[in-house]
């Protein structure tokens, strides 16, 4: 019955329109207030699962695609990606995907040369042959790449 609550209260938020996220979040709050678990036990558990020193490496990754891609890195490696493999059919995608690879293994992040290559490829892909195919897939190629090859990091 436990698991009904849950997953109904899920579902009828989503019917509702409301958006995934917070429909997660409040049907785990429905479920915890229908198992009674305190509230306070919720919290503590939220404000501990989100209080990493490790998370504090996101927003900084990001930061750091950011400020190689307004110093003009990012336009430098995709310039050599275009020398390398532009002259492919298809090149622009190629080059994309070179790109992010050269970025993510100097800067170490998928996340941080998905921000700052996505920045510079993203208009060129849709002002070329891109438009003509589909015009949602430059973003696509783009948060895809970091899925086909990801930077060795440690954990």
């Amino acid at each position: 019955m436990d698991a009904f609550v849950l997953l109904g209260s899920f579902l009828l938020l989503m019917v509702l329109g409301m958006p995934v996220a917070y429909a997660l979040g409040l049907s785990a709050l429905i479920g915890a207030w229908w198992i009674d678990i305190p509230f306070d036990a919720i919290m503590i558990s939220i404000a501990s699962g989100v209080n990493k020193f490790s998370l504090l490496a996101i927003p900084f990754f990001v930061l750091a695609g950011a400020i190689m891609a307004e110093g003009g890195m990012s336009r430098r490696l995709v310039a050599f990606a275009s020398v390398l493999v532009g002259f492919v059919r298809g090149g622009l995608s190629l080059v994309n995907i070179l790109a992010s690879t050269f970025f993510g293994a100097i800067s170490g992040s998928s996340m941080a040369d998905t921000a700052s290559i996505g920045s510079v490829l993203i208009p060129e892909m849709e002002k070329k042959v891109i438009r003509a195919i589909s015009p949602r897939l430059s973003p696509s190629v783009v948060r895809c790449r970091p899925f086909l090859f990801r930077p060795a990091t440690t954990r």
